[in-house]
C-alpha cells in the first residue's frame, strides 16, 4: 500500500534541509539538462493538499474538450488529433477521444485503437524531414478529459533527448507557424490514408 500523504511528506522532508530543499537531482547534471546546476536550486517542498483541488472538466458539462469535439486537424468516428500552436518544437500534437474519457475509465475497444492510433501518428511524425522522434507523453493532471501529447523532437538537437525537452520546448522561441502548420497537415493526410478518417483546417488548444 502507497504511503498516506502525510507520511509521504515527512519521508521527503527527511531528505530536504532547514528551508524544505532537496538536493539538486541527478538530472540537471545531465548533459542535455538546459540548466546549469550552479546557482540552481530546488523549491521549498510544500505540505499535501487534501482533498486534491478538482481537475478541469471533471464534470463533462463543463469540459472545454468536451465542447471542442469537432475541432482538430485530423477525426474518426471516436478520435480528434490537434495541432498545439505555440511552441518551441516543430511540432506538437494532442489526441483526444471525441466522448468524455479519461484513460482509467476508457473503454478497452477504445483503449485498443489508442495503441494503434498512436502507434501511427509516430510513425508519420518520424517520417516528417528533418525530425528524429516522437516523443509520447500523457500526464493527466490539469485535465480529466483524456488528452495524449506528440513531441517532435528536431534532427540533431541531441540536447532535446529524452524527459527534459518539454522543457526545452517551453524555453525554445516560438516555431514558426506555418511550418508547424504544414507539417501537421502532412501527419493528418498520412492518417488518414494509413488508417482512414478525415481531414480538417483547424486545430485544438493546450492542456496540462
Amino acid at each position: 500500500m502507497a504511503l498516506r500523504p502525510d507520511e509521504f511528506y515527512d519521508h521527503a522532508l527527511a531528505a530536504a534541509d532547514g528551508e524544505r530543499r532537496l538536493p539538486l537531482a541527478r538530472m540537471t547534471g545531465w548533459d542535455i539538462s538546459p540548466f546549469e546546476p550552479e546557482g540552481l536550486r530546488v523549491a521549498a517542498l510544500r505540505p499535501p493538499v487534501l482533498p486534491e483541488p478538482p481537475r478541469h472538466g471533471e464534470d463533462p458539462a463543463n469540459c472545454a474538450a468536451c465542447r471542442a469535439r469537432d475541432d482538430g486537424i485530423w477525426f474518426n468516428d471516436s478520435w480528434r488529433l490537434t495541432r498545439i500552436p505555440g511552441v518551441g518544437v516543430p511540432l506538437v500534437l494532442m489526441l483526444h477521444p471525441r466522448e468524455h474519457h479519461d484513460m482509467a475509465d476508457l473503454p478497452d475497444e477504445l483503449a485498443a485503437e489508442l495503441g494503434v492510433l498512436s502507434t501511427h501518428i509516430v510513425r508519420h511524425v518520424q517520417a516528417l524531414p528533418h525530425i528524429s522522434r516522437a516523443h509520447v507523453y500523457r500526464i493527466g493532471d490539469g485535465g480529466a478529459h483524456l488528452h495524449i501529447w506528440f513531441f517532435a523532437r528536431p534532427e540533431g538537437q541531441t540536447q532535446l533527448y529524452g524527459s527534459w525537452m518539454p522543457v526545452w520546448d517551453d524555453l525554445l522561441p516560438e516555431y514558426p507557424a506555418d511550418v508547424a502548420e504544414t507539417d501537421a497537415a502532412i501527419v493528418a493526410d498520412a492518417l488518414v490514408t494509413s488508417i482512414g478518417g478525415r481531414r480538417s483546417a483547424t486545430s485544438g488548444s493546450r492542456h496540462d
